[in-house]
C-alpha cells in the first residue's frame, strides 16, 4: 500500500469507496442482466475451473476470505475493543440479539409451514458495509459512539449468521473431512502457542482446512472465522499477526470481494411477473418486513428494555432516536442476506431471485429510512 498516494489510500479505507462500489456492482449487474447479454452473463458463472464453478469460488472461496476479515475485527474487539469489557458488549449484544429475533419472527409468521420458512435467517443479517457506509455520509454529524456500536452490534450480527449457517443451513455431513479439518484447527492453535508468527503455515493451514470443510458438507466460509482466531494477536501495539493481516485485508475485501459477490448474486431479471410477486408473496413480504420493521423494532425494543432492567445505560450522547436510526440501518441486509439466501433455497432458482429482489428492496427501504431519520435528528455541530 506504501506506492498508492496518501489521499487515493484515504478514499480506498472510506466506507463511501466501499458502499459506492457495491451499489456500482450491482447496478452493472441488474443492466447487463435485463439486456442482451444475460445469457453470457449466467453463462460465465456457471463455468467450471479446478471442479467448481465460478459462482462456488466467488460464493464459497473469496466470500471466506471475508468471514476471515469478520473473525479478524471481532477478536480484536472482543480482546482491546469495544466488546473487551462486560458493560461495553452488553449493549450492542443485546441490540443485536432483538435485531435478529424479530426479523426472524416476523418472517415466521407469514411463511410458517410453507416451502419458504427455510429463509427465516434472511432478513436477520446486517451488511457492515454498505450501513457504515450510509452512516458516514451524514459526516462529522455522527457521535463516534453511534458509528461504535453500530459496528459492534453489525459484528455480532454477522457472528450470529455464521453460527445460523452451520446449525440450520448444513446438510449431510462427512465427519472424516469434517474431523480432519478441526485437527488441522487444532494444529493452527499449538502454533499459536509456540508463537510462531509467520503467515506461510496459516495460510497453508487455512487452506487446507477450508478444502477439508468443502469436502465435509459445512459451509466451507466458517473456516474463514475459525482461522481468524487461531492467528496469533497482542494486546500492545499493532504488530501482531492478526493487526496486520486485517489491516491488509480492508482494501480488497471491500473494494473487490464484496463488490465481485455483489456482481454474481444481483444479476437479476426483472420481468413484471417478479415485480408483482415481489409485492404478493409471503417470501418477499417477510424479508421486506423483516428488514425495514423487524430490524429497527428489534433492535431498539431490546435496547430499551435493557436499559430499563437496568443491565446498561446508553452512551453519551446517544438519545434514543440515535438507537431508532442505528436499528433502521441495521435493516439494510445486502450480502449476508443474500449470502444465506442462497444457502435457504440452494437449487430453487425462482425462489433465490425473488429473495434477492426482496433483500435489495428491504435494504434500500431501509438505508434511505435509516439516513432520513438520522439526519433530521443528528445535531448541526460536529459530534465528539
Amino acid at each position: 500500500m506504501r506506492f498508492i498516494p496518501q489521499p487515493l489510500r484515504r478514499l480506498l479505507a472510506s466506507e463511501q469507496a466501499g458502499s459506492a462500489l457495491l451499489i456500482a456492482a450491482t447496478c452493472l449487474a441488474l443492466i447487463i442482466a435485463n439486456s442482451g447479454f444475460a445469457a453470457h452473463y449466467h453463462a460465465l458463472w456457471q463455468t467450471h475451473v479446478l471442479g467448481l464453478s465460478l459462482g462456488e469460488w466467488v460464493n464459497d472461496g473469496l466470500m471466506a476470505i471475508f468471514f476471515l476479515l469478520i473473525g479478524l475485527e471481532l477478536k480484536r474487539e472482543l480482546y482491546v475493543g469495544e466488546l473487551s469489557t462486560r458493560n461495553n458488549a452488553l449493549l450492542p449484544t443485546i441490540a443485536a440479539i432483538g435485531g435478529m429475533l424479530l426479523p426472524a419472527l416476523i418472517f415466521w409468521q407469514l411463511n410458517q409451514g410453507t416451502a419458504f420458512q427455510a429463509g427465516v435467517g434472511i432478513p436477520m443479517a446486517t451488511d457492515i458495509v454498505f450501513a457504515l457506509g450510509v452512516l458516514s455520509v451524514l459526516g462529522s454529524r455522527v457521535p463516534v459512539s453511534l458509528k461504535v456500536f453500530l459496528m459492534a452490534f453489525a459484528v455480532i450480527d454477522d457472528l450470529g449468521a455464521a453460527i445460523l449457517i452451520a446449525v440450520f443451513y448444513t446438510d449431510a455431513v462427512s465427519w472424516l473431512h469434517l474431523a480432519a479439518a478441526l485437527t488441522v484447527l487444532a494444529s493452527l492453535f499449538a502454533l499459536n502457542r509456540l508463537q510462531v508468527v509467520s503467515v506461510v503455515p496459516y495460510a497453508l493451514g487455512g487452506g487446507l482446512m477450508w478444502w477439508l470443510t468443502l469436502k465435509s458438507g459445512v459451509h466451507p466460509t466458517l473456516a474463514g472465522i475459525a482461522l481468524a482466531f487461531a492467528i496469533p494477536f497482542a494486546r500492545q501495539g499493532h504488530t501482531s499477526l492478526s493487526h496486520r493481516l486485517e489491516h491488509f485485508l480492508q482494501p480488497p475485501v471491500a473494494m473487490l470481494i464484496l463488490p465481485v459477490f455483489a456482481f454474481a448474486n444481483t444479476g437479476l431479471a426483472l420481468a413484471p411477473e417478479a415485480l408483482q410477486a415481489l409485492c404478493s408473496h409471503s417470501n418477499s413480504l417477510g424479508i421486506i418486513a423483516g428488514l425495514l420493521i423487524g430490524k429497527p423494532l428489534g433492535i431498539t425494543l431490546a435496547v430499551c428494555c435493557a436499559v430499563w432492567a437496568g443491565l446498561c445505560v446508553l452512551p453519551s450522547p446517544l438519545r434514543w432516536a440515535h438507537i431508532l436510526g442505528a436499528g433502521m440501518l441495521g435493516g439494510v441486509g445486502f450480502t449476508m442476506s443474500i449470502f444465506i439466501a442462497n444457502l435457504a433455497f440452494a437449487g430453487q432458482a425462482e425462489l433465490i431471485q425473488l429473495s434477492k429482489m426482496a433483500i435489495l428492496s428491504g435494504s434500500l427501504l431501509s438505508g434511505l429510512a435509516g439516513w432520513a431519520w438520522l439526519r433530521a435528528t443528528l445535531a448541526d455541530k460536529p459530534a465528539t
